[in-house]
């Protein structure tokens, strides 16, 4: 799977989690939805900093 491709889908999925907080729980779950966002935020971030030093080891 392609660095681009897994940080897009790891996008997705935060957008969604916000969308499902908002319009089917009404809201009422937004440290949950914080909480999963945050973390998939980190994933991302630690995710794109292993392909970059990958990179970087080969340039």
């Amino acid at each position: 799977m392609s660095t681009n491709y897994s940080l897009f889908v790891i996008i997705v999925v935060m957008h969604f989690v916000t969308l499902v907080n908002i319009t089917i729980f009404g809201s009422e779950w937004d440290g949950f939805a914080l909480a999963a966002s945050t973390l998939l935020f980190l994933a991302g971030v630690i995710f794109f900093s292993i392909e970059r030093r990958k990179q970087k080891k080969f340039t």
